[in-house]
């Protein structure tokens, strides 16, 4: 019987700074995901970083005295890689890599490195590896000597260890041939959307590892990819489902994330067409999270910025099983009531309010309140398509059936 084999994580470090932006709790929040981050590319954090600063260092991203601290930990530990929580710049990153002569990833490159594993069809290749080399073109003076002393591991993945001799004019080549080959891929996949008939259109959208992928399999009884990892689904998947004896497509899209970078966005504007050409929206919101409620304005700004802030939505609030609000003792008189100590009761009955009956609370795991879910996705699916075909009406039956 074959043994085995124990996953190799690469030793990394996180580094973040307390500004006028940012206080203490909202650094760790970030420190806290970016860990996650490190995680699924492969990483194990082994210590955080945190320096309160006015602004940033120009040069360094952190002041002297907090980089020799990182310095002697990273030489005393072997540690393979060091993560700051913000995009670097070009001069940074150059700086930085000169002190501590290791890999230096800022959450961009973390984002990117995870993207280009996840990638599994040619149009996710074509998208990461675009965005991979419009974040690596200011990049390239620096990076070589970087590059060819580190192969492998988090950070190394797609163009950079293949590309190492490649100058700014072939790379701007590249980025010309990549942006061509996502039009033509584009036009057939417009094709493709418009082969689909007039059935109506509903896309799950959502922060990342919400469980839009658990509950894409639980309503279409289909096999997506799902997994307890941060962009676990890139390509977008579609599926024809039937609630009772209404057909629609339902699309799984790729997640959103705080911090995202501008090169993903703009490569993956076109998987994003699935949710613009939706007729609804299932916003799925993972209420078990601490800050679930950022997470939504994180979602619903990406979605503006695709023009999809108006669309009719219906807001999902799932892992309502893992739901477990923070308790204060009775005799505790110094704890102050925050919204981390609600019932789902009690949230139901603050801004939820104003959502009436467009939320929603399941649990797509544990298959908790599917029938409310399936009755009034049917409801409205049944409202869209009675506009589009006001002759061809469609009667909710008694009793859906079991699907």
């Amino acid at each position: 019987m074959l043994e085995k084999k124990s996953i190799d994580y690469e030793k990394a470090i996180l580094v973040g700074v307390i500004t006028q932006a940012q206080d203490e709790t909202k650094v760790n929040e970030y420190l806290d995901e970016l860990e996650f981050l490190t995680y699924t590319a492969g990483g194990e954090v082994k210590k955080r970083f945190v320096q309160r600063i006015d602004v940033p260092n120009p040069k360094t991203y952190i002041g002297s005295g907090k980089m020799e601290e990182v310095e002697h930990f990273v030489n005393e530990n072997e540690i393979g890689s060091v993560i700051f929580d913000d995009e670097l710049t070009p001069a940074q990153q150059k700086n930085i890599e000169k002190i501590l002569r290791c890999k230096i990833l800022d959450r961009t490159g973390l984002i990117l490195d995870i993207f280009a594993q996840r990638a599994e069809t040619s149009y996710a290749r074509t998208q990461v590896e675009l965005a991979q080399y419009e974040y690596l073109l200011p990049r390239l003076t620096g990076l070589w000597t970087h590059l060819e002393r580190q192969r492998g591991g988090i950070g190394m993945r797609g163009p950079g260890e293949t590309e190492i001799e490649t100058d700014r004019r072939i790379v701007r080549d590249r980025i010309a041939l990549l942006k061509k080959k996502l039009v033509k891929i584009d036009r057939q996949m417009e094709t493709q959307r418009g082969n689909r008939g007039a059935l109506v259109r509903v896309a799950l959208v959502g922060y990342t590892n919400v469980g839009k992928s658990t509950l894409m399999n639980v309503i279409s009884k289909s096999e997506v990819f799902a997994e307890n990892k941060l962009f676990a689904t890139l390509d977008t998947t579609v599926r024809k489902v039937v609630i009772g004896n209404l057909p629609f497509l339902l699309s799984d899209t790729v997640g959103f994330i705080r911090k995202l970078p501008t090169q993903l966005v703009e490569s993956f504007k076109s998987t994003l067409d699935e949710v613009r050409e939706a007729d609804l929206l299932l916003h799925v919101v993972d209420i078990s999270h601490p800050n679930f409620e950022e997470h939504i304005a994180s979602v619903n700004q990406i979605l503006g910025e695709i023009g999809c802030a108006e669309k009719k939505t219906i807001m999902v609030f799932n892992k309502i099983d893992q739901y477990h609000p923070e308790t204060i003792e009775e005799d505790d008189l110094v704890t102050e009531r925050t919204s981390a100590h609600f019932t789902l009761e009690e949230w139901k009955n603050t801004w939820f309010n104003k959502i009436g009956d467009r939320a929603l609370f399941i649990s797509a795991l544990n298959k908790e309140n599917l029938e409310e879910f399936r009755k009034r996705v049917y409801d409205e699916v049944r409202d869209i398509h009675v506009t589009r075909f006001p002759y061809n009406n469609f009667l909710y039956p008694e009793q859906l059936d079991e699907y």
